[in-house]
């Protein structure tokens, strides 16, 4: 066993563990379903959804449906959430609606991407090793489960309250930024669609303002969702905070920004258009 499958297999009861602890904060206040937190049952879902099709995505030795079956379970335990909810309001509505819209959204262009491109870099090393694989898979429960806590906290909670000029604020600023991350996954496809921009990188539109707009509007829309949630978020609800945290952490520290910006180091590092770019543009948050 390799020192990588090694890791894998702490990792993985670890990833476990954190759902779990993640599914128990969630649960205190939560509507119930057969004597089961509702919290719970779509932390639980979030995660058998990705095992079940890791089996034959390890028997395929593919990558191409991984990012369309976390979009898919953002989808699937949202309206399984509001659907077993004994007591559905115009704010879970509206959070399912930010969430499908989103998941569905980002989710078929990825697809879409992946299939353009025959396939993702980042698991060839990963998917011939079992253990490894899995991981992979588990970890996307988590973040599932991380990312969407806001809105499913807010959707199973037993505790209610009317919209009011919050849920109001928390809409506008998720419109902001789902329109930013829109705009700016579509120039950069436009960019990279034309021949005459081959082998260059991207500094015009959003991204003259920003090295990673995407990202930026990433991070705002999940921050509006929370902010919709918090008027009926209690004790240990409280936890459901983590989803836009976690979201600007994972972008900023862990598989986004860093991740580009080497690429990009690599492959454009010293060129002196780029350094003047990398030098004018902030990394995240756009420039006025």
């Amino acid at each position: 066993m390799s020192k990588a499958e090694r890791t894998a297999l702490i990792a993985l009861p670890i990833v476990i563990l954190i759902g779990a602890g993640v599914a128990w904060a969630g649960s205190q206040g939560s509507a119930e379903v057969g004597g089961l937190p509702l919290f719970a049952i779509c932390v639980t879902a979030a995660f058998v959804v990705q095992w079940l099709v890791f089996i034959p995505a390890y028997a395929r030795q593919t990558e191409k449906f991984f990012d369309l079956t976390g979009s898919l379970t953002y989808i699937s335990v949202t309206i399984l959430a509001v659907v077993l909810s004994p007591v559905q309001d115009g704010r879970s509505y509206l959070l399912m609606a930010m969430v499908i819209i989103w998941a569905g959204r980002l989710g078929s262009f990825l697809y879409r991407r992946v299939h353009k491109d025959g396939g993702d870099g980042r698991f060839d090393d990963i998917k011939p090793s079992f253990i490894r694989f899995l991981n992979v898979w588990t970890i996307q429960g988590l973040w599932v489960t991380f990312t969407a806590a806001a809105a499913l906290v807010a959707i199973t909670s037993s505790h209610r309250q009317p919209l009011g000029w919050v849920t109001g604020l928390g809409t506008l600023i998720w419109l902001i930024g789902f329109a930013i991350e829109v705009v700016a996954d579509n120039q950069k496809s436009r960019f990279r669609a034309d021949p005459a921009n081959k082998g260059k990188f991207i500094n015009t539109g959003l991204w003259a303002k920003s090295r990673h707009p995407n990202y930026f509007g990433e991070i705002v829309l999940w921050l509006g969702v929370a902010i919709v949630a918090v008027p009926v978020l209690q004790g240990w609800q409280w936890v459901a905070l983590i989803s836009p945290l976690f979201v600007t952490l994972l972008l900023t520290r862990v598989s986004g920004v860093p991740m580009l910006e080497r690429r990009a180091d690599e492959k454009w590092g010293g060129q002196p258009d780029y350094e003047q770019y990398k030098k004018e543009t902030p990394v995240l948050i756009p420039k006025l």
